[in-house]
């Protein structure tokens, strides 16, 4: 099985057990691909991989093919990507500024949309480059995921907007849908029920293994310190990650069709979950 992560810590925290052979995986051999979310949503568009990580935002166009775990998940609570510039711009300002992004299918670049409205022609960079993007001058203001929304200030950057508390203040206190993790639909019911399964362990692991698995998640921390990187770590990886929950269900649900109602995509599409 074809399992595509993102190299940051969470992901690898989230698949250490997997990674290293420490759970019991039933038969099933995994080849880790590790690609930025963006390549990886892309990717989705076209069933290459078994098993993947992927944007909420990109869920909703392979809803088709891909069917959601209900684990996995990385939901920001009051906390969540960060758009940062050299100086001061109000938020209403960024549809007429250039703002660097690390995808357009990315939960993140969606949210930012619902936000502040249409932005027309984004700059597409790695997310790891954001903000060496944004401190050069090359962009007006980036949009911030993974660890770059806890370092950004070492660049002499300041936020604009943050789009956890955004979220919360909008829907009430629903957490921040992100990313999620996903089985293809054609390998059936009893496949994609056995490998929730398995993937839920290896969460569970990290999580009861806790020392161990920062330690394997801190080869993916760009810029993290052993503090930094267990901060990270624990802002999108925790109980939420084990499951949703019915208010994580829901905000998923909300997000896409607060989405579809703005105009940012065709429909709505059925928030389908493997039990479990």
């Amino acid at each position: 099985m074809r399992l595509g992560h993102s190299p940051d810590p969470d992901d690898a925290f989230m698949f250490y057990a997997l990674a290293e052979g420490l759970v019991p995986t039933g038969g099933f051999r995994f080849e880790h691909l590790l690609r930025d979310i963006e390549t990886l949503n892309r990717w989705a568009f076209e069933g290459r991989l078994e098993i993947t990580a992927l944007s909420v935002h990109a869920y909703a166009h392979v809803a088709d093919r891909y069917r959601l775990l209900p684990h996995g998940a990385s939901m920001g609570d009051r906390y969540g990507p960060i758009v940062v510039a050299r100086e001061a711009i109000e938020p209403g300002e960024l549809p007429e500024r250039r703002v660097a992004i690390p995808g357009t299918l990315t939960s993140a670049f969606l949210e930012l949309q619902l936000a502040v409205g249409r932005i027309e022609s984004p700059l597409v960079v790695p997310f790891d480059r954001i903000l060496d993007v944004v401190a050069a001058g090359e962009a007006d203001a980036g949009l911030v995921i993974h660890e770059g929304q806890l370092t950004y200030a070492r660049q002499g950057l300041v936020p604009v907007i943050d789009l956890g508390e955004w979220w919360h203040g909008l829907t009430g206190g629903l957490p921040l849908p992100l990313g999620a993790n996903a089985v293809r639909r054609d390998l059936g019911e009893e496949t994609m029920s056995r490998l929730s399964g398995l993937l839920r362990e290896s969460v569970a692991y990290g999580l009861a293994h806790r020392p161990e698995a920062l330690a394997h998640a801190a080869r993916y921390g760009r810029g993290l310190d052993d503090a930094l990187a267990d901060r990270f770590v624990g802002m999108y990886v925790n109980d939420r990650t084990l499951d949703y929950g019915e208010d994580g269900r829901a905000a998923v649900a909300e997000l896409l069709r607060r989405a579809a109602d703005a105009g940012l995509m065709e429909r709505a599409a059925p928030v389908d979950f493997i039990p479990g």
